[in-house]
């Protein structure tokens, strides 16, 4: 579990997050919403350490971070899995020395036992066959699973999602998100998703927070998002043509 109480992020005289106040569930996926400029990547960012709020405090399953030693983030760190809107994979790297870089860098395992644990992670992702091929040579949608695959290969306790689904044709993308929400279930995982998607939204927000000009606009489930009267939710969400034929159907039948 994260939670967040009262973070304020400025640089110079841009005030960008304003009072953020919420938390994340463990073992559910968590999705961060909102227009450009709200503040969602710098929010995702204090979350994974790299900005530190002027007030307010974040807590990582009962470790203040503020109060930590430098000694202590790092080993905090450790415990986090990143999925960057990019895939972020090394090009002169096979899919096996993707997944492998992590284990090389933050571990003392043997060979053996890092071969082990890719192998594993790979499989978990359904890439039994891949470990010899270079990101170039493999679609979108499986540098997504390598990435994923590369996030958890430290057994992680946090993990975080930007736009994981970017560039992805929608049968795809429907597959990472299921594949995301299944490896948060499975490993009790507390799972951060900044996220455009509305299918994102639909199948797998079982916690959603809107932002809007640095501030906590709005926060529920992706069932209690049909219902809300929000303004400024309604205006985000409804843009998509998708999502309103399935608020449609939801008010339909609640009728």
């Amino acid at each position: 579990m994260i939670e967040v109480d009262n973070i304020h992020k400025s640089f110079g005289d841009n005030h960008v997050l304003k009072g953020i106040t919420t938390r994340f569930e463990q073992g559910k996926t968590n999705l961060i919403i909102g227009q450009s400029g709200s503040g969602k990547t710098v929010f995702l960012k204090c979350l994974l350490g790299l900005f530190e709020p002027e007030e307010g405090r974040i807590c990582y399953n009962g470790r203040i971070y503020s109060d930590l030693t430098m000694n202590e983030k790092r080993d905090l760190r450790q415990e986090m899995g990143m999925v960057f809107q990019g895939s972020a994979l090394f090009d002169s790297m096979t899919v096996e020395g993707n997944v492998m870089f992590p284990l090389e860098m933050f571990t003392k395992q043997s060979k053996a036992e890092m071969q082990e644990r890719v192998d594993f992670v790979l499989k978990r992702v359904n890439l039994i066959d891949a470990h010899e091929r270079y990101p170039s040579e493999i679609s979108g949608g499986m540098q997504k699973r390598v990435a994923i695959a590369r996030a958890i290969v430290m057994n992680p306790k946090y993990l975080f999602c930007d736009e994981p689904n970017s560039g992805l044709d929608p049968k795809t993308a429907i597959l990472i998100d299921n594949l995301i929400q299944e490896i948060t279930q499975e490993y009790n995982i507390t799972t951060i998703i900044n996220t455009h998607d509305m299918n994102s939204v639909m199948e797998i927000g079982e916690k959603i927070l809107f932002l809007k000009d640095g501030y906590k606009e709005w926060e529920g489930t992706n069932k209690e998002i049909f219902k809300t009267d929000n303004k400024a939710v309604t205006d985000f969400v409804y843009s998509s043509e998708l999502f309103k034929k399935v608020r449609q159907m939801y008010l339909e039948e609640r009728n």
